[in-house]
């Protein structure tokens, strides 16, 4: 029975500041961008309820705004929350993929 924690761990490969910055940068707007939209669901999903005695005289399409968050607005909003989030995304691993090929041109 060998013991795991002798093992040798091989150790990861040199990293520029500049890319290590830019996946810095990356994953702290992921972790933004999920907690803001997670907060719009959460305020989606139970602040509009909690609030929907008062909400009953705002009318959207001639229901009113409980009853429409209810039946179909809530889904609507969690569709585009996540269109949201599949387009911002997409810029951020853009963005993050220029700066990986910048540092290979520059290492070249």
């Amino acid at each position: 029975m060998s013991d795991s924690s002798n093992a040798t761990v091989p150790a990861p490969p040199p990293v520029s500041a500049a890319l290590a910055r830019a996946h810095r940068i990356y994953w702290r707007f992921n972790i933004v961008l999920v907690a803001v939209l997670m907060a719009i669901g959460f305020i989606v999903s139970f602040g509009v309820p909690l609030f929907a005695g008062r909400l009953q005289s705002v009318r959207v399409g001639g229901f009113p705004l409980p009853f429409y968050f209810g039946a179909q607005g809530a889904i609507l909003v969690y569709v585009a929350l996540i269109a949201i989030y599949i387009v911002l995304m997409q810029v951020a691993d853009a963005r993050l993929l220029r700066a990986v090929r910048q540092e290979s041109s520059d290492a070249a």
